[in-house]
């Protein structure tokens, strides 16, 4: 009973580290080159995302969070590469 008990427990296990690693997704290291946006402040402004390409001018916005523009060109770029698949 032991045994089965083991055997049972191991394969829980193993489900829940599938999950767990289902739900984080591919890990990325945080290096240089690895940034998801570039704050320019001096002499002109911009934010840029480098995953979508989009571009802004108002950087006092960016920072006090108003992140609409890049989330919904993130998602809709989401959807359109699973649309692909």
């Amino acid at each position: 009973m032991r045994v089965l008990k083991s055997k049972l427990y191991n394969i829980m296990v193993a489900e829940r580290a599938a999950k767990i690693s289902d739900i984080k997704g591919v890990h990325k290291s945080a290096e240089w080159g690895n940034q998801i946006r570039s704050y320019v402040l001096h002499p002109y402004k911009m934010v840029k995302d480098h995953r979508t390409g989009v571009e802004t001018p108002d950087t006092d916005a960016v920072l006090n969070g108003e992140l609409r523009a890049f989330m919904e060109a993130y998602l809709r770029q989401d959807v359109e590469g699973r649309k692909q698949e």
